[in-house]
């Protein structure tokens, strides 16, 4: 006659093993999860549809150059110091832009060139413009008014990064954090409203160029 003895300690094992892993653990809820899924969603659409308003150059070199200047957020100092620069560098390229223009030359090569009170001056000097035709690209106080909205567009885009909101406000109170998450929300929205009533007639250098 065979008698089965079940041993104390694989009977423990067994009854660990069927405990969960994350027991205590409080897990988001479905509904919880969707909201979240939609906020990083709606984010990356935000940031995308900005980015579209700026030279694409410029926004390339920054979300390239970021995480290399900011060391992933984890600044000290020096990249600090270097994030910062990259930001005031993109800042003020995309100013620049605003102000560039371009034609297409007799042979239909595209020339660039920046907008002054006088016409266009082509950068470099390969083609020339005729006066009547350069007076067409005169600046105009609408290309100040782009010039600023597009620094104002940049900053929220800036906003928008984990690696410069990590590496300027590492520990940011509550209410920063609040401000922190509405501010380029905020601006986005302003500034592509202003886009849409004012809209650039100029396709400057990182733009899509017109068929003409």
């Amino acid at each position: 006659m065979e008698i089965k003895v079940e041993s104390h300690h694989g009977s423990l094992h067994t009854n660990e093993e069927k405990l969960p892993l994350l027991k205590g653990v409080a897990m988001p809820n479905e509904d919880e999860q969707n909201l979240i899924q939609k906020a990083i969603s709606q984010t990356f659409k935000s940031t995308a549809h900005l980015a579209n308003l700026l030279p694409t150059g410029t926004i390339l070199a920054f979300q390239l150059l970021l995480p290399i200047f900011s060391n992933q957020g984890n600044c000290d100092s020096v990249s600090g110091s270097m994030t910062a620069g990259l930001v005031a560098l993109c800042g003020l390229s995309c100013f620049l832009s605003s102000f560039t223009d371009s034609f297409r030359d007799k042979n239909r090569n595209v020339c660039y060139g920046f907008a002054t009170f006088r016409g266009l001056w082509v950068i470099d000097g390969s083609a020339t413009i005729p006066p009547e035709v350069a007076a067409n690209y005169r600046l105009q106080f609408i290309d100040f008014m782009h010039a600023l909205m597009s620094i104002l567009v940049f900053a929220a885009i800036a906003l928008f990064d984990q690696n410069v909101v990590d590496c300027f406000y590492p520990s940011p109170s509550t209410k920063a954090e609040e401000v922190l998450t509405a501010l380029p929300v905020g601006i986005g929205v302003f500034t592509s409203m202003l886009f849409l009533v004012f809209p650039t007639r100029r396709h400057g250098i990182g733009f899509p160029l017109s068929a003409n």
